[in-house]
């Protein structure tokens, strides 16, 4: 089962990239970020007509997650992450597919930092742990999977001393990543690539792709079900340099069968 997050930073934009990648490497399930599209502008038949079913939770010009499958119709079990009802960004999906859950996340920003965004951040952190734990408690496979806007380590970015002040990589924000995975979830990544220079994402500015300046922000963290059927993971980092791109590349993960 090869499972693929991909924040694709605008899918309608995109749309010729995201559906060359799929052809090319045949996720069976994808999780996407940033559609930047309300709910009736998702290319639903275009996604179909690759040979995937959907569903998504959308927001004008901003946010918005999707959950892409091969597997058939998907049992969607939440859109939205619990614990404040006023919240209107669209930023976590959440399905049953073939017997593993799938949490697909979008983590806010947080710039700038400190400020309003920031705390937000924090808070969404602090719901999205209060969830996790919950996921875990019923010991069952899980995936919590996307681009949480966190690099968790100096390993993680390209010149760390830059980026000392920005919401991505403050001492708040790595925490409350430390202290999620401290509840029994793995980086599927660092399990099989504890010392490598990995990124996911390069900025459009200053040959960024070109000088391989980049983060890692897109992650997958695996309920302790699935880490021992983690058998390969990888980022298609070609896909970063295709024409009229997003900044991120696809990352995946691939799990043996139970």
């Amino acid at each position: 089962m090869k499972i693929a997050t991909y924040n694709v930073n605008g899918v309608n934009g995109r749309l010729p990239v995201l559906l060359r990648w799929l052809q090319e490497t045949q996720p069976d399930v994808v999780c996407l970020q940033e559609l930047k599209a309300p709910q009736e502008k998702f290319p639903e038949e275009a996604i179909r007509d690759a040979g995937y079913h959907a569903i998504w939770h959308g927001q004008k010009s901003w946010n918005g997650v999707a959950i892409l499958s091969r597997f058939g119709e998907i049992q969607e079990l939440r859109k939205g992450l619990p614990g404040d009802d006023e919240d209107t960004q669209s930023r976590y999906i959440e399905a049953f597919i073939n017997g593993v859950v799938i949490g697909g996340l979008y983590l806010p920003n947080g710039n700038p930092a400190p400020g309003p965004k920031f705390d937000y951040k924090l808070q969404w952190f602090e719901r999205l742990k209060l969830h996790a734990a919950g996921l875990l408690a019923r010991d069952i496979p899980v995936v919590l999977t996307g681009d949480y806007n966190v690099m968790p380590t100096e390993q993680d970015v390209y010149k760390p001393e830059r980026w000392v002040d920005d919401a991505l990589f403050r001492p708040e924000t790595r925490e409350a990543f430390k202290t999620l995975v401290a509840q029994g979830w793995t980086d599927a990544i660092r399990k099989l690539y504890p010392t490598e220079t990995i990124y996911t994402f390069w900025d459009y500015f200053r040959n960024a792709y070109g000088r391989n300046a980049g983060l890692r922000i897109d992650h997958f963290l695996l309920s302790p079900q699935l880490d021992k059927r983690l058998v390969a993971a990888g980022v298609d980092k070609q896909v970063r340099g295709w024409e009229k791109t997003s900044d991120h590349a696809p990352v995946w993960i691939e799990l043996a069968d139970e």
